[in-house]
C-alpha cells in the first residue's frame, strides 16, 4: 500500500501555517515569505547556489516516490479563483507537481493538462474518497497532502496520513489558519522526533505507529 505523506508544510510558533487575508498579491495572508525563508536558502529550492545542510535535506524528501498530489482550494489559488475561467494556478505554465494533482473545491470544472507532467483534476470529495482516486492516479507510488493547512487538518483528523513533517518557524503570527486544532492527542498515533537546524527552524517529523513498511521507505529516502 502506497503512503500518504506530508512534507515542508511550514507553521510558526504559535501553528498558523498561513496568515491573512489570502490575496492574489498575498497568497500567504500578512505571514508573507516568512514561514518559507528557512526553504529558500536551501539547494533544494535555490539550485547550485543554495545550502546542503538539514534543511535541504529535509526539503528533499518532498519529491521522492510521490505520484500524486491532493491540495485544497485555496492552495491552487486565491479566494474567487473559481469565478475565473483563465486562472491555471499560481505556478505558470509549468507547475512543480509533475504529476496528477487532485484540487478539493465545491466548485468542480473539467481536468487542465499544464507542462511537464502536471494535469490539475478538480473534485468535490470528501478526504477518503480524494484518497483513492489520488492511489488510483499514483499507481503504485506515494500521495503527498500539499496543504493548506485546513485540508492537512482534515486528512489527519480522517487518520489517513502516514507521514507527516512539520517545520515549526520561530515567529509569531497570531491570526491565520492552524493546523493544530481539533488534533488533541495526535502523539498517541504518531512517533515524533524533531531536529533543530542553524537557521532556527525545527523539524517535527510524526510517523504513525507501528508502520514498519512507512518506516523502512523513509529510513531509504
Amino acid at each position: 500500500m502506497s503512503l500518504t505523506r506530508i512534507h515542508n508544510l511550514s507553521i510558526s510558533l504559535d501553528g498558523f501555517a498561513t496568515g491573512e487575508p489570502q490575496s492574489r498579491e498575498a497568497p500567504f495572508g500578512h505571514a508573507g515569505e516568512r514561514l518559507h525563508e528557512w526553504m529558500f536558502a536551501t539547494r533544494f529550492w535555490a539550485g547550485a547556489g543554495g545550502a546542503v545542510g538539514a534543511d535541504h535535506a529535509f526539503a528533499a524528501r518532498h519529491e521522492a516516490g510521490i505520484g500524486a498530489e491532493i491540495m485544497g482550494a485555496n492552495k491552487f489559488g486565491p479566494p474567487g479563483w473559481q469565478d475565473d475561467p483563465d486562472w491555471k494556478g499560481w505556478w505558470g505554465p509549468n507547475p512543480p507537481f509533475h504529476t496528477p494533482t487532485f484540487v478539493l473545491t465545491h466548485r468542480p470544472r473539467p481536468p487542465l493538462e499544464m507542462a511537464g507532467g502536471t494535469t490539475f483534476h478538480f473534485l468535490d470529495a470528501a478526504p477518503a474518497e480524494a484518497l483513492q482516486a489520488a492511489r488510483k492516479a499514483a499507481d503504485g507510488l506515494d500521495v503527498r497532502i500539499g496543504g493548506g493547512a485546513t485540508v492537512v487538518r482534515e486528512f489527519i483528523a480522517a487518520g489517513l496520513v502516514d507521514h507527516i513533517h512539520l517545520v515549526q518557524v520561530p515567529i509569531v503570527l497570531g491570526r491565520g489558519v492552524r493546523v493544530w486544532d481539533g488534533l488533541e492527542a495526535l502523539e498517541r498515533d504518531y512517533a515524533i522526533e524533531a531536529v533543530s537546524t542553524p537557521s532556527g527552524v525545527t523539524h517535527l517529523t510524526f510517523m504513525r505507529k507501528g508502520d514498519g513498511a512507512a518506516e523502512d521507505r523513509q529510513a531509504g529516502e
